[in-house]
């Protein structure tokens, strides 16, 4: 939904809304790239399915983690649906009694209000990408606009399955661009800046933060929102981290063990307005 909010935001201020996508645009990504008149897509850039997954403290607990009864494994909407799909479609358990005993097997393992947010979540994404693809192909592409759904909802059978760019415009029917050379190598060009300016190849490492120093600041630039008159907005955390020295007790005769660790002390985080030089 707040992807859904996002596009509905953005078109109160534009009459034409085009999305960009130089590499991947999964889940969320896939469902603002549905809500725009046109999406550019580079040879390498993927849709995906859009099927959610739900998380709650009445969620299975995770059998890895049976300790932490915070830890909790995601309900895939698309996966509850395949259950019954798997019961009905090849097991052919299509009888009253036998699909009743099917819903209590899973109640048991999963609870039933989760059950009930699965079902209520399946029938949001559905009309979320009914009402966005209306505006992209036309109300009046009905059967169409039922076949992306379903694609993109269960029929692509995973929730990592890519869509190119040649699927999406020959064989969903997106209004799908392909830039050409000029425009890719501008697309390339924004990237590869906002990829160096967020180091999304560095992995955030507090080890390598610090060095041989005992502590240090940083300051970590996350997300970006820029515009030509408006200047920039960056979603930052910044911190300082700081290192200490554990000593753990072991009974006689064992020594005492020594044990370093990282204190992460957070300062701020949030968003912060830059102007554009």
């Amino acid at each position: 939904m707040a992807a859904y909010s996002l596009v509905n935001l953005i078109r109160q201020f534009c009459s034409e809304f085009e999305i960009i996508i130089p590499s991947k645009a999964r889940s969320s990504g896939t469902i603002i790239s549905l809500g725009a008149d046109k999406i550019m897509m580079t040879k390498q850039a993927t849709l995906g399915s859009i099927d959610p997954s739900l998380n709650s403290p009445l969620n299975p607990q995770n059998p890895q983690i049976p300790n932490n009864p915070q830890a909790r494994i995601p309900v895939s909407v698309e996966s509850i649906q395949g259950f019954f799909d798997l019961a009905k479609n090849e097991l052919k358990l299509n009888d009253e009694k036998n699909l009743k005993d099917v819903l209590i097997n899973l109640a048991d393992k999963v609870h039933p209000l989760v059950l009930g947010n699965v079902y209520s979540s399946r029938t949001q994404i559905q009309m979320v990408a009914k009402k966005l693809l209306q505006k992209q192909l036309g109300a009046d592409q009905v059967e169409n606009i039922d076949k992306i759904i379903a694609f993109l909802c269960s029929d692509s059978g995973s929730h990592d399955y890519a869509i190119y760019r040649n699927e999406a415009r020959d064989e969903l029917g997106l209004s799908i661009q392909k830039p050409n050379d000029e425009q890719y190598e501008k697309i390339k060009s924004v990237f590869d800046d906002i990829r160096d300016e967020l180091k999304l190849l560095e992995p955030f490492n507090p080890n390598v933060e610090l060095g041989t120093n005992a502590t240090t600041n940083y300051s970590c630039r996350r997300v970006l929102l820029e515009s030509i008159e408006g200047g920039t907005d960056v979603y930052v955390t910044e911190g300082a981290l700081i290192k200490t020295n554990q000593v753990i007790n072991q009974p006689p005769p064992l020594p005492p063990i020594n044990r370093s660790a990282i204190e992460n002390q957070l300062n701020f985080e949030g968003w912060k307005h830059e102007e554009n030089n």
